[in-house]
């Protein structure tokens, strides 16, 4: 059995910063309660995956030895 691949054609910040920002929207629209709390609370995750990717392939980030 293949596998199906595809390139992506936006960074990994992109996608998880359009995720967090489609969240927030989808969450204002929501009326208080269990369903609003958990779309930002996904939305807060999208935005700390990117921190942490952005983080990660910085320049400054040393390699252990």
């Amino acid at each position: 059995m293949e596998r199906r691949r595809f390139k992506q054609t936006t960074t990994l910040d992109q996608r998880l910063e359009k995720q967090a920002k489609r969240l927030r929207e989808e969450a204002r629209g929501t009326p208080p309660g269990i369903e609003r709390e958990r779309l930002i609370r996904r939305a807060r995750q999208a935005e700390v995956a990117a921190h942490i990717n952005e983080w990660l392939s910085s320049a400054e980030l040393q390699p252990p030895k």
